[in-house]
């Protein structure tokens, strides 16, 4: 494997198990879902009742709003893919 993961990222996502979040993976673009579970090999997430989301901003309102979703069900994302990971209530 080319990149490692620190096992502590991993134990800290593991925490998030059952909990709703939302992962972005571009600018544009993410996921939101419930974390099913933590894979480390190859290092990753597993979303159930996933949904793949439009993220944008204004320059109104510069904080991310979704503006789009779409149902896609079980998905797991690499976490190398990943740019931020935010938890949501």
């Amino acid at each position: 494997m080319s990149s490692q993961i620190n096992p502590t990222v991993l134990q800290v996502l593991e925490r998030y198990t059952g909990k709703r979040v939302r992962v972005t993976i571009d600018r544009n673009f993410g996921f939101e879902g419930t974390v099913a579970t933590i894979s480390q090999e190859p290092p990753g997430l597993w979303l159930s009742d996933a949904e793949a989301v439009i993220i944008r901003t204004t320059l109104a309102n510069p904080l991310p709003q979704v503006a789009g979703r779409e149902d896609r069900s079980e998905l797991f994302i690499n976490l190398s893919s990943v740019q931020y990971i935010e938890v949501l209530h």
